[in-house]
C-alpha cells in the first residue's frame, strides 16, 4: 500500500450512515448475530484510510483510555516505568503479582487498600478466583482489574501534596489534568463527562480520537512520556492485562505492537510503525473487537501470523466448531477495496 492510499469509505448496509457492520457470527450456515459499530483506519501521518460509520461521533472509550490516563499521571509527577507504569495503563486480571503491584505504588503513594476509590470486585483470572473460593478469601477493591490506574493516580496526587482522599472528584486537580491530557493526545475536545464503571471520571472522545492518541504513542520520541507509556506496555503485557488476556496476548505476538480495550466494544490498536484503528461496537460486544483491530491492521501490512489465536474464532456447537466470528459486510467490502 502507498502512501497516496484514497480513504475507503461505504455505505453502511445497517440502514444508517451512523453504523456499519462489522461483524458477524455464523452458525451451521446461518448469521446469527450481527455487530454494528464505527470503525477508523489512520495511517502514521493520522490521514483516514478507512472510515466505516460515524467515527466522530462523541463515545465514551471506558478502559481504553487508560493508557491516556497513565500518561497523565506520569506527567503529573507520578514516578512510573516499567511493570508500575503498565500495570498504571492496564486493565489488570487480579493475579497475585498484579496485587503486589499495585500495593506497591500504594505504600509509595502513603496510602493502603481502603485508599482505593474502584469498587471491591472478584479477579478475572479464573485460576486465581477459584483459588481464593477455596481459601475462602473474599473480593476486594485491590483485585479489581482498574486498581492499578487507581494507584497511580493516588500516588502522582501525593506526588503533588494534592490530597488523596477526593481523588475522584471531578473537580480534584488531577483529574483536570487527565482531561486535558486526553483532549492534547485525542486532538479532541472533551465532548461528554461521565464516571466509569470503576468510579473514576471519565471524558468522552471520538473514534477518530482514540486512533489518533495510539498512533502518536507510538510514534512518540524516545525519551518522552507518551513513549514511555508506550513502550512500558509494550515490553510489559502481563501487566496490562494478564494470563490469557487478550490485549496481552496481541502485543506478545504483534511485535510492536500497542492494544488496549475497553468495556461496551471499544478498542484501540497501534502497529509498531504508527498505524492505527479504534472501533465501538454499538451492542457493547466486546467479542469481536480484537479480531476485527488486526484483520484490519493485516489488510494494512502489518503481519498477525503469531496472532492467529486472536483471529480464528470458532462457534462451537456441542464442544466441537460448527461456525466462526466473521468479518461484516461493510468492513469486507472496506477492505476489498484497499487490494
Amino acid at each position: 500500500m502507498t502512501d497516496a492510499a484514497p480513504t475507503v469509505s461505504i455505505p453502511s448496509s445497517a440502514g444508517s450512515p451512523a453504523l456499519a457492520e462489522l461483524a458477524v457470527v455464523r452458525r451451521s450456515g446461518l448469521i446469527e448475530s450481527r455487530h454494528f459499530g464505527s470503525l477508523v483506519a489512520l495511517d502514521p501521518s493520522g490521514a483516514p484510510l478507512i472510515e466505516l460509520g460515524d467515527v466522530d461521533a462523541v463515545v465514551l472509550p471506558r478502559s481504553t483510555v487508560k493508557p491516556l490516563q497513565a500518561l497523565g499521571c506520569l506527567t503529573a509527577g507520578a514516578e512510573l516505568s516499567g511493570p508500575a507504569l503498565a500495570i498504571a495503563a492496564g486493565s489488570h486480571t487480579g493475579e497475585d503479582e498484579h496485587v503486589r503491584l499495585v500495593r506497591e505504588l500504594l505504600a509509595r503513594a502513603g496510602v493502603d487498600d481502603a485508599a482505593l476509590g474502584c469498587p471491591v470486585d472478584r479477579p478475572e483470572d479464573e485460576e486465581t478466583f477459584e483459588r481464593m473460593v477455596r481459601d475462602g478469601e473474599g473480593r476486594s477493591r485491590v483485585r479489581m482489574n482498574c486498581s492499578g490506574k487507581h494507584a497511580a493516580m493516588l500516588l502522582a496526587a501525593a506526588a503533588n501534596g494534592w490530597p488523596t482522599a477526593g481523588y475522584l472528584d471531578p473537580a480534584h486537580p488531577l483529574q483536570q489534568h487527565l482531561r486535558e491530557t486526553m483532549a492534547r493526545l485525542t486532538g479532541v475536545p472533551v465532548g461528554h463527562d461521565a464516571i466509569d464503571g470503576c468510579g473514576a471520571p471519565l471524558f468522552g472522545t471520538s473514534v477518530r480520537g482514540i486512533a489518533r492518541a495510539f498512533g502518536r504513542l507510538v510514534q512518540a520520541d524516545p525519551g518522552t512520556p507518551e513513549r514511555a507509556v508506550a513502550d512500558a506496555m509494550r515490553e510489559h503485557p502481563y501487566y496490562v492485562g494478564g494470563t490469557g488476556h487478550q490485549n496481552t496476548t496481541l502485543m506478545e505476538t504483534v511485535p510492536g505492537a500497542l492494544a488496549k480495550g475497553g468495556a461496551e466494544g471499544v478498542i484501540g490498536v497501534a502497529a509498531a510503525d504508527g498505524t492505527s484503528v479504534a472501533m465501538k461496537i454499538v451492542d457493547g460486544s466486546p467479542r469481536a473487537t480484537t479480531l476485527i483491530a488486526l484483520r484490519v491492521l493485516e489488510a494494512l501490512g502489518t503481519p498477525i501470523d503469531g496472532a492467529r489465536a486472536l483471529v480464528d474464532l470458532p462457534v462451537l456447537g456441542g464442544g466441537v466448531p460448527v461456525g466462526a466470528i466473521e468479518l461484516g459486510a461493510d468492513l469486507e467490502a472496506a477492505l476489498g477495496r484497499l487490494a
